[in-house]
């Protein structure tokens, strides 16, 4: 028998196939023939457990029980692992990948929120439980992506009336860009924490000290605006205030981790298929699974660290005040308890809302962003949008939008642009009102911000020039 026979039978590539042409051979110059081995195989294939005793097939028949049952190989399930979509109109990319992650052996649950969009592996927008694996690309490769807000004792007013202020509070208190580094490090708890927990964290350690407090490129960004609060609501009055919020992730350190997690579960997972390969899965309870669960936390932590010092060191620039702190993940894996059982919950894109959780759904640069709580949505797994979703991909928001169409929609909604690129404007993203309104079963909203000065990596457009502060 080939391996192409096998596979065909249902053995998965890799060691078990190996394994499987290593028996067959071994039962081929026993003696046995070569019509027993192909039944033998088939049987084998569904029941391996008939085969235990066999002299011939049973050391084999005992690995295949083992690795069939226990998820260390991929086996699709017999049915899909449950899920549900909110929203409609999604990409039928997303929805197909939320599918596919269903099929695996260790998939537990699923939900696909309505700001959803294809990513690799599990799309963005998507939240997958598991038990006892972690999938770093379902973690997401910028691990830890995050958002803060900190409302500040300032007048609103100073929006306007000391812009040129806040500017200069962004340029000196963070960096844009990739790679982009402080030539002063900043200094934080974090980098005194475990970095030796894998050869690989304790090798990144100097590079991530150097974007200490940065933001990175692409969707990141900080920006000034107004939180108006309809009521009277964690510790504050009903009224308009000056906020400040930021959203980035635990830059290149963070990706590195991932990159190389991710190719050690593919390596380990050599029979998935390749609409499956970015779902490849590390054993929690092997020693790659305990690598990156620390490195992920770590990973976690640092990103933390970085919006703690922008908002720190923006406040005391401005000599302000924080009133009120809200901030949560939405790329990462928790364990948790739903219904009677421990799993793992991987939020690529998403937001954690158990009941009474604060957390921020940002919308693009010049539409309102939310802060909510969330209504513990058992169906969602306690999950709620990260964001307003991209309409289009970053290829054709270049090809499609102008910056002078992009000017126009900010000027109407009195939004100063600092730098950003053309693939980050408005238009390329989907209308978060409506994605609000499709997931109003699953967060209350507290409050509404209307960024008003708005800094990104980039600068295509000729006409926005980032001044120079430094």
């Amino acid at each position: 028998m080939k391996a192409r026979e096998l596979q065909n039978l249902g053995f998965p590539r890799g060691e078990i196939i190996q394994q499987a042409l290593t028996t067959v051979a071994g039962a081929a110059q026993a003696g046995v023939g070569k019509m027993e081995i192909r039944q033998t195989m088939r049987t084998m294939a569904e029941d391996p457990e008939t085969h235990l005793n066999d002299p011939h097939f049973g050391d084999f028949a005992a690995l295949w029980l083992v690795a069939s049952s226990n998820g260390t190989c991929f086996k699709e399930r017999e049915e899909p692992a449950p899920w549900r979509q909110w929203g409609a109109g999604l990409q039928q990319g997303a929805i197909e990948q939320m599918r596919n992650a269903c099929r695996l052996p260790i998939a537990v649950a699923g939900a696909l929120l309505p700001d959803a969009h294809q990513g690799y592996g599990l799309p963005i927008g998507g939240v997958l439980a598991t038990r006892g694996a972690v999938v770093p690309y379902a973690v997401g490769m910028d691990i830890a992506c995050r958002m803060k807000l900190t409302v500040l004792d300032m007048p609103v007013e100073d929006l306007t009336r000391r812009q040129q202020c806040l500017m200069r509070a962004i340029e000196e208190e963070t960096r844009f860009g990739v790679g982009a580094t402080f030539r002063r490090r900043r200094e934080h708890g974090v980098m005194d924490d475990g970095w030796g927990v894998t050869r690989v964290t304790s090798s990144l350690k100097d590079k991530a000290w150097g974007q200490l407090g940065t933001s990175g490129s692409g969707n990141h960004f900080v920006e000034f605006g107004e939180l108006v609060l309809e009521r009277d609501e964690l510790g504050l009055a009903a009224g308009t205030y000056l906020a400040l919020l930021s959203h980035s992730g635990s830059r290149g350190s963070g990706n590195a981790v991932a990159t190389h997690y991710s190719g050690v579960a593919q390596q380990l997972h050599p029979e998935l298929p390749k609409e499956l390969r970015h779902l490849a899965w590390l054993d929690l309870e092997s020693g790659d699974g305990q690598e990156y669960w620390q490195a992920m936390e770590l990973m976690g932590r640092y990103a933390a660290a970085n919006h703690e010092l922008i908002h720190r060191c923006i406040a005391e620039n401005l000599g302000a005040q924080v009133l009120l702190d809200v901030e949560n993940h939405h790329n990462f894996a928790w364990k948790e308890m739903h219904g009677e059982q421990e799993v793992i919950v991987h939020r690529k894109g998403a937001t954690p809302a158990a009941n009474g959780m604060l957390g921020i759904i940002p919308g693009s640069m010049a539409t309102p962003g939310y802060l909510v709580r969330g209504k513990g949505s058992t169906a969602s797994l306690q999950s709620a949008s990260h964001g307003a979703g991209r309409k289009m991909s970053r290829k054709a928001a270049r090809e499609q939008c102008t910056w002078a169409e992009a000017r126009a929609f900010l000027a109407e909604r009195g939004v100063t642009l600092m730098s950003a690129g053309l693939d980050e404007v408005p238009m390329a993203y989907k209308d978060i009102d409506t994605v609000m309104e499709a997931q109003a079963d699953l967060v209350d909203i507290l409050a509404q911000f209307n960024p008003r000065l708005v800094k990104m990596a980039g600068g295509e457009d000729p006409r926005i020039k980032t001044r120079r502060f430094r």
